[in-house]
């Protein structure tokens, strides 16, 4: 059972894949994705970029250093999942939900989540720098050392989320709505809209450290 903070504005950490005791090896790359449903499989060292798979549905699964650069997977699911490695720079997760899924040393830079639904995710060590979560949902869900930089969180509705040592440098909060959010160590210079972080629980040496992007954020004009 996952131990819940129970501070009223802390996040809640999200709960793990709910994986069975043994998989089921996938001999190769499979013909057809749209569409397809995986369960209780292992994914390993396959190469799946700029592959079509709308509607894909992994669920209890496995995936090791799976290729998916460029993929289509709008509207997939993704549940109870375990990702290690692989290269999924540019995917397309439009749409997508992702539910029990934890990701670790995974390249997304350039991912579009737009309009996805997140709940239960960790990002660990993950490069998501330049991805999209435009008017996507996030819900429990943890960063913890991940590259950020110019990400876009544009109308994004982010609700009990824990960052732990990511870079947000230039990362855009345009219209963006945080409940129970919590930042530590972070890199939050040039970020965009900063008004936005209105709310959010922060370490006081991290509050001083990011004190010229607060102040801007609240109009004060910082003087010699």
């Amino acid at each position: 059972m996952t131990r819940r903070d129970s501070h009223p504005g802390a996040p809640s950490p999200p709960d793990g894949p709910d994986l069975p005791d043994s998989f089921e090896a996938l001999a190769g790359p499979p013909q057809e994705l749209r569409g397809l449903e995986l369960s209780g499989h292992v994914l390993s060292g396959l190469d799946l970029s700029d592959r079509a798979a709308h509607d894909l549905r992994l669920l209890e699964c496995r995936l090791e250093n799976v290729g998916l650069s460029g993929a289509e997977l709008r509207g997939a699911v993704l549940r109870d999942v375990q990702v290690e490695g692989g290269n999924w720079a540019g995917i397309d997760l439009q749409s997508a939900r992702l539910e029990r899924v934890e990701l670790r040393g995974v390249r997304l830079t350039g991912a579009s989540f737009a309009t996805a639904t997140l709940a239960d995710v960790a990002f660990v060590d993950c490069r998501l720098d330049l991805a999209a979560f435009r008017h996507a949902e996030l819900l429990n869900v943890r960063l913890d050392t991940c590259r950020l930089e110019e990400s876009d969180f544009y109308e994004a509705k982010v609700s009990s989320i824990l960052l732990t040592g990511c870079d947000l440098t230039q990362a855009s909060f345009a219209g963006t709505s945080f409940a129970r959010t919590e930042l530590r160590g972070c890199t939050l210079a040039a970020i965009g809209n900063p008004e936005r972080l209105r709310g959010v629980r922060m370490p006081m040496p991290d509050v001083i450290q990011a004190a010229e992007v607060l102040a801007e954020a609240v109009g004060i004009e910082i003087v010699d």
